[in-house]
């Protein structure tokens, strides 16, 4: 527009492009859960070795876990655990759920990402923070609720509802309880899905 200075053109055209950016990542996560939630995403299972996965979270995350101040702990069986996923939806739900505890538990929090074998297998992000209250922990699940603590912090209320979607097709569904304190979030992955090689 006439009159207007170069930097805050410049300003203007970034802020239009975070906000075109945003939109686009909503829309993809909401393709995503629409995909996961119709089980349209099982055409794309195979094997996937859920230790080395979380140890790839571990790896990508810690940083992130680091700058919060906050502390990443690891566990998980010494042998393969191996089952048929969609391997890239677990690791987009497994991220929100370490995105959410770093950016919620608070500095000083411990955070950890575990594998329990077993039937269900459950792949655990729980942390030290302040949890959530059990009467919201059904609502955060659902597509865009966010806690009034959270809005002041960027996201789309969609974290959540991908995990639960992504629990949902593996069979399961997302658990959310009480660390004591703070939060803990099990992503269920439920029989036909059981350890030991999957078959090709």
């Amino acid at each position: 527009a006439p009159g207007v200075a170069e930097p805050e053109r410049i300003a203007a055209a970034e802020s239009a492009l975070d906000e075109t950016e945003r939109l686009l990542a909503t829309f993809a996560a909401l393709v995503d859960i629409a995909r996961a939630e119709s089980g349209l995403s099982r055409e794309t299972f195979a094997p996937v070795e859920l230790t080395a996965l979380i140890a790839d979270m571990a790896e990508l995350f810690g940083p992130v876990i680091e700058d919060a101040g906050q502390t990443l702990v690891v566990q998980a069986p010494p042998g393969p655990v191996v089952v048929p996923a969609h391997e890239l939806l677990l690791r987009q739900a497994l991220g929100n759920l370490l995105h959410n505890a770093a950016v919620h538990a608070g500095p000083g929090a411990t955070v950890s990402l575990t594998l329990e074998p077993g039937d269900p297998i459950r792949l655990v992000v729980a942390d030290s923070g302040p949890g959530v209250p059990e009467a919201s922990r059904g609502a955060v699940q659902e597509r865009f609720v966010r806690l009034d603590e959270a809005r002041s912090t960027p996201g789309s209320g969609l974290g959540l509802a991908i995990a639960a979607a992504c629990a949902k097709l593996h069979g399961g569904a997302l658990e959310l309880s009480d660390n004591r304190p703070g939060l803990r979030v099990g992503l269920a992955l439920h029989p036909p899905l059981a350890p030991g090689p999957a078959s090709a």
